[in-house]
């Protein structure tokens, strides 16, 4: 109960960095996409087919109302420290219940139980343990069902997630911690499969982090000397953040290792003398060099010896700590409780005091960390306030800036335009920071962005797709051409509704509209099969009215009409304040001779948009259809005050007219001539004033 309030901040929060990537697809949604999560390799991140095939099942029963990911996660981690207690019980460590406490309401441990992605974590934690638990009933009784029921759940917690192939090691230190010796055939040998199982995991993991998430290039060229400059502060950093957690973040600032600065040895320096001490103390106390070893041991997969992806941005994160802080935790729950012993107080009145006065601030401190991770904007922001170098945060708020509703494109180039400033190889922020600018009617800016992105990363498909686009719109048709053919194909077979957008717009601009049509078709549906699922409800439904205008524009202009009303309407019944789908479903109805209700979207139009030229001239049209003349005067008039170029003189012409129908010949007179002016050769402004100057009596010079 008190892990569920401490968290209550974050039960609704929403998804976060890469919880699109863990939460399952919509072509994984099905049975067969459950075999595959099992039998696929790359059909998920990362091959943790029982992690994922969680997810599947919460995608059935909650779909992506996150509420239930977030309980479920809150849930095991209340088990882990529930075995924690157990354990330790087993163990006859002092403070099992205060340590329970502590690791049930540390805020370290926030980022693994509010962050949807890290159910790996409290599901692999909740097997490991138990898997811990189980052994070591076998190791007192022998039993072999103990002993198999244990490998299982082993099995178990390395398919939820690899870091928990250090359990065998960790049986191995706490067997030494009790006994002082290990023994090859009681100890040992019975490991000896764990050991395998747990290494091929490892394995295949670290392959999968280099090749399919790409833990390589520039930022793992480190040496052995950088990598163990590296594990010295890791295991330096772990330890304050469990012993003061203060100034917790999601994304820490990524340290500069330099082999030839003498300071930086001081970390594994300082690691080797205290594991010295505590060996020279072993014969008093094993439990500390225990701990120790327990700690980084079960720490060494995050302690930058293989390469890991998130090493991108940082060395370090709170959730790689999860299990190792156990060790810690132990120690000083059973050093809290020992000291009060010391000192004449004892009995369980004594823990449960211990837990009152150690367990409130932590469930505050809890409280408030839980609080950041509501939604990725506020953790982005939360991030960028105490780590303001923090590339994730940077290029993620941006990207999230651009895609949220209304105009936020500006603070997103803020932030996209830093993360480029201080890594200029960093791809995916040069994307973001084009769109940012296209976005801006700055295509030749876009344009550039693109082209740095693409001699960093030649492969990168999104940057060429949208170099393409930007080119388009740049009006450098010819350079675009080559860039958006190549894209097609990769492109058409994406499940992001975005991308066929994309596409589809590429292929307008290419006069292939029955193509185009099929692109913003597939969009539609990709957009209405997520739409009733995602948080992004007001976001989405704006695109799906763009590419139902789109779908329109392109039935249009292949002469379908009554095609491109049924498109023109759904656009304005999704997104009401896009004045082009007025203005277009209102002329497409015009020319369908049913003007009066094309007056009402155009007048919408206008409404939404008051300088929109070509929606007052479709409106005026429509009122002097309907013979609303003195309503088509005064919107001509306000028409013209915003014209200019080519427009002028067709509304100076249709002013006139509508000044003509209603006697006042006068007055339509300079109106005519100003169109004849701008547009000598137009006739049907020169016949006009042919007309008025006869009827007035006047001569005509022309």
């Amino acid at each position: 109960m008190a892990t569920l309030v401490a968290y209550h901040p974050a039960w609704h929060g929403g998804a976060l960095w890469d919880d699109e990537a863990h939460l399952t697809r919509l072509d994984l949604q099905s049975l067969t996409g459950l075999w595959r999560i099992w039998f696929s390799l790359g059909a998920t991140q990362q091959y943790y087919p029982v992690t994922h095939s969680v997810f599947w099942l919460l995608n059935q029963i909650a779909g992506a109302d996150t509420l239930g990911y977030h309980l479920l996660n809150i849930t095991l981690h209340a088990t882990s420290a529930f075995l924690v207690v157990l354990i330790l019980r087993r163990l006859a460590v002092p403070g099992a219940m205060l340590a329970g406490v502590i690791f049930a309401l540390h805020p370290v441990h926030v980022e693994s139980v509010a962050w949807i992605t890290e159910l790996k974590n409290t599901i692999s934690g909740v097997c490991y343990l138990g898997a811990m638990l189980l052994y070591l009933d076998f190791d007192k009784s022998r039993n072999r069902s103990r002993y198999f029921a244990a490998l299982v759940i082993f099995a178990i917690a390395l398919l939820s997630k690899s870091v928990t192939a250090t359990l065998p090691a960790v049986l191995l230190v706490i067997f030494w911690w009790r006994r002082g010796r290990l023994d090859w055939r009681a100890d040992i040998a019975p490991l000896a499969p764990w050991f395998a199982v747990g290494a091929g995991a490892g394995l295949l993991t670290a392959w999968v982090e280099r090749t399919q998430i790409g833990a390589q290039g520039a930022a793992f060229n480190f040496t052995v000397i950088d990598r163990s400059l590296i594990a010295g502060r890791v295991i330096w950093f772990y330890v304050a953040k469990l012993i003061w957690p203060t100034n917790l973040i999601f994304n820490y600032p990524r340290w500069r290792i330099d082999a030839g600065a003498g300071v930086q040895y001081l970390y594994p320096l300082g690691v080797l003398a205290v594991a010295a001490a505590l060996w020279a103390i072993r014969r008093r106390t094993r439990a500390p060099l225990a701990a120790m070893l327990i700690f980084c041991g079960t720490l060494l997969p995050a302690l930058g010896f293989v390469n890991v992806y998130p090493f991108v941005f940082s060395f370090v994160a709170d959730h790689f700590q999860y299990l190792a802080s156990v060790a810690i935790i132990a120690l000083v729950a059973a050093g809290i409780i020992q000291a009060a012993a010391r000192w004449g107080f004892k009995g369980t009145a004594v823990e449960t005091a211990a837990m009152l006065i150690v367990g409130a601030p932590l469930l505050v401190l809890t409280w408030h960390q839980a609080g950041q991770y509501t939604d990725a904007m506020t953790l982005y922001r939360a991030t960028l306030a105490r780590n303001p170098a923090s590339l994730l945060a940077l290029n993620n708020l941006g990207s999230l800036e651009l895609d949220a509703p209304g105009d936020h494109v500006d603070e997103a180039m803020i932030h996209l335009q830093e993360a480029v400033r201080l890594d200029p190889q960093y791809v995916e922020a040069h994307v973001n920071l084009g769109v940012a600018m296209q976005r801006r009617g700055r295509f030749d800016e876009a344009v550039s962005q693109y082209q740095v992105a693409l001699r960093i990363a030649p492969s990168a498909a999104k940057a060429r797709q949208n170099l393409g686009l930007a080119l388009l719109l740049a009006g450098r048709r010819e350079e675009a051409a080559p860039y958006l053919l190549a894209a097609e194909q990769e492109l058409a077979q994406s499940n992001e509704p975005e991308v066929h957008i994309s596409l589809g717009d590429s292929l307008m601009g290419q006069k292939r509209p029955v193509e185009a049509l099929a692109e913003y078709e597939r969009a539609v549906s990709l957009f209405g099969r997520t739409a009733a699922h995602s948080k992004k409800v007001v976001a989405l439904r704006v695109r799906m009215g763009e590419a139902h205008n789109d779908i329109g524009v392109a039935f249009a202009g292949a002469g379908r009409l009554d095609e491109a009303v049924k498109e023109y309407r759904e656009a304005v019944h999704l997104c009401p304040s896009a004045a082009a789908s007025q203005n277009n479903l209102g002329y497409a109805l015009f020319q369908m001779h049913q003007p009066d209700q094309a007056v009402t979207y155009l007048q919408e139009a206008v409404r939404l948009q008051p300088d929109y030229v070509v929606a007052e001239t479709n409106l005026a049209d429509a009122l002097l259809e309907l013979g609303r003349n003195e309503e088509a005067i005064v919107v001509l008039t306000k028409a013209v005050a915003f014209a200019s170029g080519a427009q002028s003189p067709e509304l100076q012409n249709d002013l006139g007219v509508a000044l003509g129908r209603l006697g006042r010949l006068e007055e339509s007179l300079p109106h005519f001539r100003e169109a004849v002016r701008l547009k000598p050769n137009f006739e049907n402004a020169k016949v006009n004033l042919r007309r008025v100057l006869a009827v007035l009596g006047g001569r005509c010079l022309l």
